[in-house]
């Protein structure tokens, strides 16, 4: 064929162009959704977008897995981030090549959202809780991901899940209040470089709301984020999203209506009912058929969807990556660089010493995540494992103990047994049997799982609802393998089924009703254990300890050199994707077992493997690290730390909290006012952000900084003074020491990552644009930057800075706000109590609205001139109210005036004016409301001779 799409000399918009006007219009609607359709008159062939590629290839197959996403930010390294999504990449091609349509080279890659709270169920998929960080790590990642060919795409990535969601806890209904500051400053900084870069050339927005309006149906995703990119975005859905928009957050009455939108919005691609894709088309034509869209609207998403089809090299005759096969999968140095990268994220958290090991010969490993490795959601499947015994037992003799108590449970009725087939648990009269023992496996907030000693296979509830013992451990979206242990009178405890908060119960047979009382009734043997809706029909079990975990491994750890005690948390529980965290601490049965062990052999070093930071009371342990689920190659990597072959190099990039108690609302997403994160948080943390330590010691001297020029040069010298090669990761932080506004404390700027020999220094020099200093003013809407002295401040972390200096920048002095020249958005408060952000109106823009009696909003310095004689609000309430102005304090100051709010619709917004009197000079603004419910987008004043 000769057609000029075909023609990679042509520009990509001509082709783009020409390969567009040869198609109809339903054949453009068949390109809108995730599977789009062949046009096979063209030899177009089809498209699907959406492979899983976070840290590795997923969902497909063994393949290379690579530390998770947190645990790749902690090397602190993005060249290392960008040869794994460069690796990632590759297989990714691998799979494509040999099955076209099973693996698309469209990557939902990387997630950028923010870790403001470490609670969150998907916090491992994410890089920091610095916007600044996260963003240098997304273009590492992206730009591996998307090849190193300047014309031609490896593969797509997609950025994800814009914007403000950190929550999963009703994920699809809550909204995420993002006041401008936090939005310019916190949330948008993080997708900026890697669309700006063109490393990322894809998003997806996210499940919920912000300030009231789906994210999907955001006005900022063509205002802002197609501004920074220099060519085409796709945008593609969350998976099953749209449907929510009529759904569960009932944004609109129809599909029509709500597709159309969210295709005005920007979106370009619908993930929606898998790959049965008629009735999503069918609602885009309607929706063209109602005149909700126009053919331009489709024009400019299919543009967007062939933008990145032609960009991955899909219509040339070759492509630079065309030759990449099957042997990359798991290749020897996939294999090198996924151990590479597992070292080079361990984090020293503490150690009095006894690290590096020397002159150990037998270890005890103890601990269920000891001869385990971890699978995630979104994590390939592994290949193989090297375990954390597995890698010592390589360099020394090693005994191990999972450390997890064996019980039996018994019912009035009888003895529970698992089936040696791994059928049902039923009931016995025969005490004492191998099939009666289970293994109790605490993995925190409540969550446990229970494995047959017989079978080595773990609990779960099958489709009938029937308790079996048939799986490999928690496993799958829906978790069927994980109970609460509800207490009961007398000692005993029911079993409370966590994915469907059903209660077990006993049957004669699955099909068989439940008997009153059964916790006494007398069944007969082999009675079936069976999942029941009644409370009261649970069955009373009694659980007895029939081997103790935290004693016999203090038994095992008395008789070794070194105990190695590997906890943390299973991915698949107590958090994840559907699922938040309610504390951080480490699972209680597992804190029981460090203390045991630790008071059986004083020379124990705990190892944390987890997704997001923890929490325990044990302060005396030796030596202390952590990592993220580490991939394949975790037991060899924590081998080389703990034996120092390689220094420990990984630096957290999240504050640790000493409790969960310490943090704001799971639902507060403005950091500024709740003190949150490492800029804002004023306590302090058990392990503060960017901390790990060296097996030797570092002295920082020679601090200079200086401001030339719109730049800021800052240079320091790092020596290391201790007896071994070390890796430090000196850090550069700034603070704003006068304000207009609440600055942050402290906020990372740069950074330097140096390998230095005993006695070897180095010299690490900064530069920074001034205009990188600058905040969201909100009286301008716009990023400004104030004349003021800055303290720069070099460090080994966020709290343990070794240098200090400081600089005066020349900038803007911020004028008051003149009431009288422009209206001011109610959304640009300075400060707030007792308001949410929502919509302003389905389309664009903000407003606030009451949620108590009393609340106010609060304008800082407002010039009111030679005096204001009367206000205009734009406001409305469903149940009428009143909105009262007063100066200085929100109780007690002068009231101006006050204006009625009528009974009205949700987005009937009415211009409401009242007098106003006492309005002169500069003064702060308190906006009150009287009553709930009121929502106010903006307020304007006039003098008395221009009303």
């Amino acid at each position: 064929m000769n057609e000029p799409f075909r023609d990679p000399e042509l520009p990509l918009a001509d082709r783009i162009a020409d390969l567009q006007g040869r198609l109809s219009l339903a054949e453009k609607v068949a390109l809108l959704h995730q599977y789009q359709a062949p046009v096979e008159r063209l030899g177009v062939g089809p498209f699907r977008t959406g492979t899983e590629a976070l840290h590795g290839l997923a969902w497909l197959g063994p393949a290379t897995v690579f530390p998770q996403a947190v645990g790749l930010a902690s090397t602190w390294d993005p060249e290392l981030v960008r040869r794994v999504g460069e690796a990632t990449s590759d297989e990714v091609l691998a799979f494509h090549h040999k099955d076209p349509a099973g693996a698309g080279r469209n990557v939902w890659a990387p997630v950028v959202n923010p870790l403001r709270d470490p609670r969150w169920g998907r916090n491992e998929e994410g890089y920091s809780e610095d916007p600044w960080l996260t963003g240098v790590m997304a273009v590492a990642y992206a730009s591996g991901l998307r090849g190193s060919d300047p014309r031609v795409l490896k593969t797509a990535p997609t950025l994800k899940h814009f914007l403000g969601y950190n929550n999963e806890t009703d994920r699809c209904t809550t909204s995420s209040d993002l006041p401008p500051r936090v939005l310019h400053e916190y949330e948008l900084p993080a997708y900026r470089p890697a669309l700006e870069s063109g490393a990322a050339v894809a998003v997806m927005p996210s499940y919920n709301l912000v300030n009231g309006r789906p994210a999907h149906l955001s006005p900022l995703i063509n205002d802002v984020l197609r501004a920074w990119a220099p060519d085409d975005v796709l945008v593609v859905s969350d998976a099953y999203a749209p449907g929510n928009l009529t759904g569960l957050q009932a944004y609109h009455d129809d599909p029509a209506e709500a597709y159309a939108h969210a295709i005005k919005a920007g979106l370009d691609s619908f993930t929606q009912d898998d790959e049965r894709t008629e009735a999503v088309l069918g609602h885009i034509r309607d929706a063209l058929e109602r005149g909700l869209l126009t053919e331009a609207d489709v024009d400019a998403a299919v543009r967007h969807a062939l933008s990145i089809r032609f960009r991955l090299g899909e219509f040339d005759p070759a492509t630079p990556y065309d030759d990449v096969t099957e042997a990359v999968v798991n290749c020897p140095e996939h294999q090198v660089l996924a151990r590479e990268a597992a070292r080079r994220s361990i984090v020293l958290l503490e150690n009095d010493g006894i690290l590096p090991l020397a002159g150990v010969t037998k270890i005890a490993v103890i601990g269920q995540l000891g001869d385990t490795l971890m699978e995630d959601w979104y994590s390939g499947t592994l290949p193989y494992a090297v375990t954390a015994r597995a890698g010592l037992a390589e360099r020394c003799e090693t005994v191990f103990c999972e450390a997890v108590d064996r019980i039996t449970l018994t019912a009035e009725s009888g003895h529970v047994v698992a089936d040696p087939g791994g059928g049902p648990l039923g009931l016995t009269a025969e005490a004492g049997t191998a099939e009666g023992l289970f293994d109790l496996f605490d993995w925190g907030g409540g969550s446990y799982a229970l494995r047959a000693a017989a079978t080595g296979r773990y609990v779960s509830v099958d489709d009938s609802g029937t308790l079996v013992n048939d799986q490999p451990g928690p496993n799958g979206w829906e978790v069927r393998q994980t109970f609460r242990l509800e207490d009961r009178p007398r000692g005993t405890l029911v079993l409370r089924h966590i994915s469907t908060g059903r209660y077990v119960g006993l049957a004669a047979d699955p099909g068989a009703a439940v008997p009153d009382g059964t916790a006494s009734a007398a069944l007969p043997d082999g009675a079936a254990l069976r999942l029941v809706d009644d409370a009261d029909a649970a069955v009373w079990l009694t659980a007895e300890t029939v081997v103790s975990g935290a004693e016999s491994a203090a038994a095992l750890a008395a008789a070794a050199d070194v105990a190695v005690v590997v906890v943390g948390d299973h991915p698949l529980v107590n958090g994840r994707e559907t699922e938040d965290r309610t504390d951080l601490a480490l699972p209680a049965a597992q804190e029981a077992v460090v203390a045991a062990v630790r008071a059986a052999n004083p020379r124990t070093v705990m190892v944390i493997s987890s997704g997001y930071p923890m929490t325990w009371s044990e302060r005396d342990l030796p030596a202390v690290l952590w990592s993220s689920h580490g991939g394949q190659e975790y037991g060899h990597a924590l081998a080389e730390v703990l034996f120092g072959d390689a220094d420990p190099e990984g630096r957290l990039t999240q504050t640790w909290y000493r409790s969960a108690c310490e943090l704001p609302d799971l639902l507060d997403y403005d950091i500024i006012a709740a003190d949150a994160t490492y800029q804002y948080y004023r306590g302090t943390p058990l392990y503060p952000f960017g901390h790990g330590l060296s097996y030797t010691d570092f002295d920082h001297r020679d601090l200079t900084a200086e401001v030339a020029d719109g730049r800021i040069t800052v240079s320091a010298t790092v020596a290391n003074t201790g007896p071994r090669p070390g890796t430090e990761v000196v850090q550069l932080y700034t603070h704003q020491q006068r304000s207009r506004v609440k600055q942050p404390l402290r906020r990372l700027r740069n950074f330097a990552k140096l390998r230095l020999e005993p006695g070897e220094s180095a010299v690490v020099r900064w530069t920074l644009d001034v205009a990188d200093l600058a905040f969201w003013d909100v009286t301008r809407n716009r990023f400004a930057v104030e004349d003021a002295p800055h303290k720069i401040m070099v460090g080994r972390s966020a709290r343990d800075i070794r240098l200090c200096a400081t600089i005066h920048v020349t900038g803007e002095h911020i004028p008051p706000r003149d009431a009288l020249a422009a209206p001011i958005p109610a959304v640009d408060h300075d400060e707030y109590d007792a308001v949410a952000f929502t919509d302003a109106s389905r389309v664009s823009g903000d407003a606030v609205r009451s949620t108590a009696e009393g609340a106010w909003i609060l304008f800082r310095g407002v010039d009111f001139g030679s005096g204001a004689a009367a206000c205009a609000i734009e406001a409305t309430s469903t149940e009428g109210g009143v909105v009262t102005l007063r100066l200085g304090d929100p109780l007690y100051g002068p009231v101006l005036g006050a204006v009625p709010v009528p009974r009205a619709g949700r987005y009937d917004l009415s211009r409401l004016v009242g007098g106003v009197e006492g309005a002169r000079g500069v003064q702060d603004l308190y906006v009150v409301f009287e009553n709930a419910g009121i929502t106010v987008s903006r307020l304007a004043f006039g003098s008395a001779e221009n009303g």
